[in-house]
């Protein structure tokens, strides 16, 4: 009797601490009703443990022994549960071991309770009640950590949309201006881990005769290189273009809830003889779901040129300069947050020559420095997505024309 009790307090608390933590904090409507039922799970585990007490000693409640037994089942089908969970998707051995040691112990407690000739007054409803319930448990674990994580169907989308250039007085330089439009048609809010708006200015020169075949493939040859969207044509020769502009558009930390919108305006300027014959506007960013993941606040810590600065080499390698961002990442339910070991997501806004954009890594501490396989970054996990738009491209024609 003192093993078994031990087993179903030890539950009950551990249940009740979680249940209690993800009723108030979990980041989706399963993971609150996951929390309600671990708290009814507890209530009916430590009333199973009471009823322990008066089936070995007193028997001065004549079912008792139904009681004892229906908390050690429950205490049984949670705890295997939750082993399940912790095994799968869990760093910490501790819990583990301690969620091994309890589905052991209220298993061996299920049996001990039964062969007291426990009286059942109706066991076909009983056994029915029992079934509905786990099956309603199951379908809710399957739901928040087998079908959430792979619905990818929400996206933000952007767009940009150019003004009419606006030469100065004495028609030296001229402003550009661009608007850029962030909608969010989903019914789920996003973390904006990162996001840039960058230009890039071109040259397109004409040939005065047509262009051949080997031109073509060298021009496809270069889009791949630079990773540039530019036509093949029998006249134009499109170089690759250099950057005029970038920055942030929103910053690290910031969110757009479900069915918002954002929108912000920037100005791009350059003189009247710029050499470019067009301009093409790009806007991206990196979003995370806020029913997934939750962040702490989000801190710039350095810069790839300065001294001492901590730049994974899967980043260096890009060779170009990077703006680094930090913050600590919190899952969306109680259990999860800890049985898993702390991660942390590092945002870099990176610009060089030839463009700019927004990467990401989400590691534990110490793996900054290991370039993660896919299924390692936890994209589904956390609802990571990218969205982008560009080239959007602009002929400078009409504008040069005025000097």
């Amino acid at each position: 009797m003192a093993l078994i009790l031990l087993v179903l307090l030890l539950t009950a608390l551990m249940l009740g601490r979680f249940g209690l933590d993800d009723l108030s904090n979990a980041l989706t409507y399963a993971g609150r009703i996951t929390g309600a039922v671990l708290i009814l799970v507890s209530v009916t585990t430590l009333l199973g443990a009471a009823a322990i007490v008066d089936h070995w000693f007193r028997n001065s409640f004549p079912y008792s022994g139904m009681v004892a037994l229906i908390g050690t089942v429950a205490a049984f089908l949670t705890n295997a549960v939750l082993l399940l969970e912790t095994s799968n998707d869990g760093d910490s051995t501790a819990y583990r071991v301690l969620w091994g040691l309890l589905t052991a112990g209220s298993a061996w407690a299920v049996f001990a309770v039964w062969r007291t000739s426990v009286l059942i007054p109706a066991p076909k409803r009983l056994a029915a009640a029992v079934i509905v319930s786990t099956g309603l448990a199951m379908a809710n674990f399957g739901y928040q950590h087998l079908y959430q994580p792979y619905q990818r169907g929400a996206r933000p989308v952007i767009n940009i949309i150019v003004g009419k250039p606006v030469p100065n007085a004495d028609h030296k330089k001229f402003a550009v201006p661009v608007d850029i439009k962030l909608e969010n048609n989903s019914d789920v809010g996003f973390y904006v881990l990162g996001a840039e708006f960058h230009a890039m200015g071109e040259r397109v020169p004409l040939t005065p005769k047509d262009r051949g075949r080997d031109q073509w493939r060298a021009d496809a040859a270069q889009q791949r290189e630079f990773r540039e969207k530019s036509p093949l044509s029998r006249r134009e020769i499109h170089e690759p273009g250099k950057l005029v502009t970038a920055q942030p558009w929103m910053d690290s930390g910031d969110w757009i809830e479900a069915r918002d919108a954002f929108i912000t305006r920037t100005i791009v300027q350059l003189p009247i003889d710029t050499p470019y014959d067009q301009l093409a506007f790009y806007a991206t960013a990196s979003f995370a779901r806020k029913d997934r993941i939750s962040l702490d606040h989000v801190d710039s810590i350095g810069y790839s040129w300065q001294r001492g600065s901590k730049v994974p080499k899967w980043v260096k390698k890009n060779d170009v300069d990077s703006v680094m961002y930090h913050s600590r990442v919190h899952e969306s339910n109680a259990i999860d947050e800890h049985a898993r070991d702390p991660r942390y997501v590092t945002v870099y806004w990176q610009f060089g020559t030839h463009g700019a954009g927004v990467t990401w890594a989400i590691t534990r501490k110490g793996e900054e420095d290991r370039e993660l396989p896919g299924a390692e970054t936890l994209v589904s996990r956390y609802g990571i997505v990218d969205a982008g738009t560009g080239p959007i491209e602009r002929t400078l024609w009409d504008v040069k024309s005025q000097r």
